[in-house]
């Protein structure tokens, strides 16, 4: 199979183009012959005008690259080498939601053949893959699993918004249902993984390794998220108490904030759902869930405390919300946790205006129920900074004022305007 890909005998296909898997195809493109392959036909349209749906990739990361992008299932049949990267959500309860892997496995075992691999990136709990996914395609294509074909799984790395740890510069994950097929999905990610690869011992293990990564994160997270309450009572900041602590060496530098997005705030509940289903209930890892999932409540809380003891009537109160994707610098507003500081700030009948240099208007109003304010006034009580993007960095205290009442509040949820701010009040997380 190897061989066969490297001569273009063999081609590898990309079932799920979002910010994951176009960056993977587009890498393969540029060595090998790739399918992309997606359900939604708007988007493959704009890729074939080397334009990224995500707005994550230039337009010219599209060059040079041997990819044929499509919605076609007869097109994917083409290929032998299959990897998944469909998103795996959480529902309202927070429950696993295999729906779109579940739906991916079914179109595989539609096309794939006798001597074909898949490979699933999308992060899931460990035994999905073999216990979810392989009978769903078993039972479509009439193959067997680890005999009429391979399989594997290598856990997505890629981080949105980041230039510099990008797919070809981060060691790669592999596993595979057997020493071959681990030899040869290791060997095809080698190709363009410049920083190598590393062999995990069974599928199970990559499955967790990556669950891990981002309930390591999740932890680190909440627990600084609890600090920074503990020490608003205490009247201390907590982004000063971190800076004095990081000059050990040993010293973890995590921050608080609101913690959004489809990775970190997302992923842990795979695990917690698949240890409660084998008997254990998550006490810490839900634990940290519970507190980050409670920030939005928390800063609108605080925001709404400080309008009120300025003497304003709060049901006439205006608040103007800068930042609403789930992090700096990109314009995914997925699973965005601004905007439950949106609702809170409506439970209180605030009228909150939203302003954002990367998201899309429309789509907030789709998938939120409120727009991008066109016209920023000069008469806030409060203006929350809530994602840091570079953009941001150019304004001053001079600026906020222009914009604000004389008792205004700046809510700094990530400190950056920290020591900046001397004239209006100020509060960070």
């Amino acid at each position: 199979m190897y061989q066969k890909i490297l001569k273009k005998e063999a081609k590898v296909a990309l079932v799920g183009l979002g910010y994951v898997g176009l960056p993977i195809a587009l890498a393969f493109a540029r060595k090998i012959s790739v399918i992309g392959f997606d359900i939604n036909a708007t988007r493959i349209d704009m890729m074939r005008n080397n334009v990224d749906p995500s707005n994550e990739l230039e337009s010219g990361a599209f060059d040079n690259c041997d990819i044929d992008f499509t919605n076609d299932i007869d097109v994917l049949r083409n290929a032998n080498f299959f990897i998944v990267a469909v998103p795996t959500p959480v529902d309202a309860h927070n429950v696993p939601d295999l729906t779109p892997v579940l739906r991916a496995s079914e179109t595989l075992g539609k096309v794939i053949k006798k001597g074909d691999y898949i490979v699933f990136e999308s992060t899931v709990y460990p035994g999905c893959t073999e216990e979810d996914c392989l009978p769903v395609i078993e039972q479509v294509s009439g193959l067997k699993a680890g005999i009429d074909f391979k399989y594997g799984y290598s856990p997505e790395r890629i981080n949105p918004g980041d230039k510099v740890h990008t797919l070809e510069n981060v060691v790669k994950v592999v596993s595979g249902s057997d020493a071959e097929a681990l030899d040869i999905i290791a060997k095809t990610y080698e190709l363009v993984v410049t920083a190598g690869v590393h062999r995990a011992s069974s599928v199970k293990v990559a499955e967790a390794a990556k669950i891990i990564e981002n309930t390591q994160r999740d932890l680190n997270i909440a627990l600084m998220n609890e600090l920074s309450i503990i020490f608003d009572k205490m009247n201390i900041n907590t982004y000063e108490v971190l800076e004095a602590a990081g000059t050990k060496w040993n010293f973890l530098k995590f921050y608080p904030g609101l913690v959004g997005g489809h990775c970190i705030g997302v992923d842990p509940y795979y695990l917690t759902y698949k240890s409660a289903q084998l008997g254990y209930n998550s006490r810490v890892i839900l634990s940290g869930r519970t507190i980050n999932d409670e920030m939005a409540a928390y800063v609108a809380k605080k925001t709404v405390q400080a309008i009120i003891k300025s003497g304003a009537n709060i049901s006439q109160s205006k608040v103007l919300i800068m930042g609403c994707t789930f992090k700096e610098n990109v314009s995914d507003i997925r699973n965005s946790k601004v905007a439950d500081v949106v609702k809170e700030l409506q439970g209180y009948n605030v009228t909150v205006h939203v302003t954002d240099t990367h998201a899309d208007t429309q789509e907030l109003q789709h998938e939120y129920g409120f727009g991008l304010e066109q016209n920023i006034g000069n008469d806030y009580d409060a203006v929350i900074i809530a994602v840091n993007h570079e953009s941001y960095a150019q304004f001053d205290e001079s600026y906020f004022k222009s914009i604000t009442k004389p008792n205004a509040l700046i809510v700094d949820l990530k400190g950056v305007f920290r020591n900046k701010i001397t004239q209006l009040k100020y509060w960070s997380l």
